[in-house]
């Protein structure tokens, strides 16, 4: 049984195509730590996706063991993997994908209250995480009405919402220009740091990713030390 948060061992996945099988990942081979943020890098289409999706149980690997918080998820059942996802795991992707018709207050409220979170003590929580990320002035405003790193930083604050051991991002500044950029991912980096969260985040901006504590890279359907 691995210490780490996220385990992942000899994991492969390989998609049918017709009669072609696709080869997306071989072997691969990772353990994250609370309190760690590991980068991680390749090109479009290396696979970093589909190990984002197969970390975060949203697609069960072909073959090979994922463990989360030691609970070992590879052939759990659907609705096993669901509560893991929910009590255990927090997602933050490119685009914020925030409800349109919500505050920012009750966007970062909806992950406890789906969790049966008291509703005062459901907004006490998304007020403390939307004022630690800097949108104490913001609370009610609907996204719309926000920018566009204003936006990604709400999204931050709800996956983290129901206290995740395990945060998993996609490109979460990469529809950001630079400066934008910048401050939401300093951000990032300290509100993940600061609730000892494991980290992976996919991202192609090498800059970025070098302000982690280590960086993995897909490369020829394997996962290889930089």
């Amino acid at each position: 049984m691995s210490d780490a948060v996220l385990h992942l061992e000899n994991v492969g996945r390989t998609f049918s195509q017709g009669q072609e099988k696709l080869l997306v990942l071989d072997s691969v081979a990772l353990d994250v730590k609370p309190g760690e943020i590991v980068g991680l890098l390749g090109p479009s289409g290396s696979g970093k996706s589909t190990l984002l999706q197969i970390a975060g149980l949203l697609e069960p690997p072909t073959t090979g063991v994922v463990q989360i918080a030691g609970v070992d998820c590879s052939k759990a059942r659907d609705a096993k993997r669901t509560e893991i996802r929910r009590t255990k795991i927090g997602f933050v992707y490119q685009f914020h994908h925030l409800l349109p018709e919500f505050s920012a207050l009750e966007n970062v409220m909806m992950p406890n209250l789906i969790s049966g979170v008291p509703k005062a003590e459901a907004r006490a929580k998304a007020t403390e995480l939307l004022t630690r990320m800097g949108l104490k002035d913001r609370l009610s405003h609907r996204p719309a009405k926000l920018s566009g790193g204003e936006q990604q930083r709400v999204a931050i604050a709800r996956a983290l919402a129901n206290d995740p051991v395990l945060l998993l991002a996609d490109e979460p500044t990469g529809n950001l220009d630079e400066q934008t950029a910048e401050i939401v991912f300093k951000q990032f980096l300290d509100a993940v740091r600061d609730r000892n969260v494991a980290a992976l985040v996919a991202t192609h901006n090498t800059d970025l990713a070098r302000r982690m504590d280590r960086i993995v890279q897909v490369r020829d359907h394997h996962l290889v030390e930089m």
